[in-house]
């Protein structure tokens, strides 16, 4: 099972992305195998957190909480994304491989980019367990620049080219990200105005 390399991204990544490039499997199972499984953290904490522990809206201390169903919808959209931005995200490095290698391409060397180089962000996802804006945002910050140190380390090793080459690689590859990341905050607004907003509960 692809999970297993997870706690080698981060104990050795160098090491751990030569083993993840050695394998041979298909890009489905690769993806099947890991990101159905990852993008349950961050569904299955913020799940709790917001519907269980709930955020503090003032100094006052009223603290606030979503509905079960509110949260049930959010968490699941949420969750939909997840999988769905990992696809993409895959698609997008595979796209631009043919830029900056010219080694016959293999779909899977895309998504394990995708799949381990987006798992600290899943697995940071715990801290919805404790929805404090600060506290997240923290958390998500160190998760993110964890991301960025993965791509760098890991492109030239699993694309098999040259280090220069592979850091333009892996610039284009951050950059256009960002965009996605910026696109899916903007449908998330959309999907709020269409009726899919939280519903809010105060004590």
């Amino acid at each position: 099972m692809a999970l297993k390399h997870i706690t080698g991204i981060f104990s050795h990544p160098a090491s751990e992305w030569l083993e993840i490039r050695a394998e041979r499997d298909t890009k489905s199972a690769e993806f099947l195998s890991t990101v159905p499984w990852l993008a349950l953290i961050p569904a299955v904490a913020f799940f709790i957190g917001v519907t269980q522990v709930g955020w503090q809206l003032s100094d006052e201390g009223t603290v606030a909480y979503l509905t079960m169903g509110s949260a049930f919808t959010l968490c699941l959209l949420s969750y939909i994304g997840a999988l769905i931005g990992v696809w993409c995200f895959a698609e997008l490095i595979n796209w631009m491989r043919r830029t900056y290698s010219e080694e016959p391409a293999d779909p899977r060397l895309g998504m394990v980019m995708a799949i381990y180089a987006t798992a600290p962000l899943f697995i940071a996802g715990l801290a919805g367990l404790w929805p404090n804006v600060w506290f997240n945002g923290l958390i998500m910050f160190i998760a993110g620049m964890y991301s960025v140190y993965l791509i760098y380390k890991g492109m030239p090793i699993v694309m098999n080219i040259p280090a220069e080459r592979a850091f333009m690689y892996s610039t284009s590859v951050i950059t256009v990200a960002l965009v996605m990341l910026v696109s899916l905050r903007a449908a998330t607004v959309v999907l709020w105005s269409m009726g899919f907003g939280p519903e809010y509960l105060t004590h």
